[in-house]
């Protein structure tokens, strides 16, 4: 899979793209990254990239030009592949959307800065807007990066394991079960027996109801949208059963 990645400030992702499972899948030729700064398509020779916004206001606009041409120059007129623009006016990250984006072979990404890109950036050249969440970043690097890493956990071949992706929080609709390594007591906290035991039926039993009832205490407003079966179900609603019950408890 291939980035074009469109910034200000390309050094910004260097050490993240060289670190870790990202730069295992560049070893792996899984997927490659190109950098390129929008200065140097600056007409000026000060290489100038953003401007007061008309109607007046604080901030600086990125202008137009040079993200037209960069974009155009890179990946052509229109665009060969999805252009995207990291913005907090995007629609919401999610698994959903990276498990989406995966399936594309070549995908372009602006970060943008300031107060933002020129309007005409939006309207006639990115063909998504994404946002990593309800707040505002100095730019759209680490937001760019974020959905990089996002993506890349789902290409084939880039983790060990090859189910890893599948069982992570979010991949099906529920937060991920607890983990535990060595050492098996720490300062008088002790792993859970079961997974000791060496039954795997029964630990997977355990971990699905540990990642329900984890969800159902943390997120249940992802459980309306999670693949439940009937076992699911009525573990859910014993669950509901002893809440109702603690604020009777409370209420007395």
């Amino acid at each position: 899979m291939r980035f074009e990645i469109f910034t200000l400030f390309p050094e910004v992702f260097s050490p993240y793209l060289e670190s870790s499972i990202i730069q295992k899948a560049q070893d792996l030729e899984l997927v490659e990254f190109h950098l390129h700064n929008i200065r140097k398509w600056a007409i000026d020779k000060h290489h100038i990239t953003d401007d007061e916004p008309y109607g007046g206001g604080g901030g600086m606009v990125m202008k137009p030009e040079p993200i037209f041409a960069a974009v155009e120059d890179i990946l052509g007129s229109p665009p060969d592949c999805p252009v995207i623009l990291l913005t907090p006016q995007g629609r919401l990250f999610t698994q959903e959307i990276a498990w989406e984006l995966s399936q594309y072979p070549h995908i372009g990404l602006l970060a943008g800065r300031y107060e933002g890109v020129d309007e005409r950036v939006r309207k006639h050249l990115v063909s998504d807007e994404i946002s990593i969440g309800d707040y505002v970043l100095t730019g759209g690097e680490l937001p760019a990066l974020v959905v990089l890493d996002a993506i890349i956990r789902l290409l084939p071949g880039v983790l060990g394991d090859p189910m890893a992706p599948l069982k992570d929080s979010h991949a099906n609709g529920l937060l991920e079960y607890p983990h535990y390594t060595r050492p098996s007591t720490f300062r008088g906290w002790s792993v859970p027996e079961i997974l000791r035991s060496g039954n795997h039926a029964e630990i997977a039993r355990w971990r699905r109801a540990q990642a329900l009832k984890r969800t159902w205490q943390r997120r249940p407003d992802l459980l309306k949208g999670a693949e439940l079966s009937a076992e699911d179900k009525e573990f859910l609603s014993n669950l509901d059963e002893i809440k109702d019950e603690d604020k009777d408890d409370r209420g007395a």
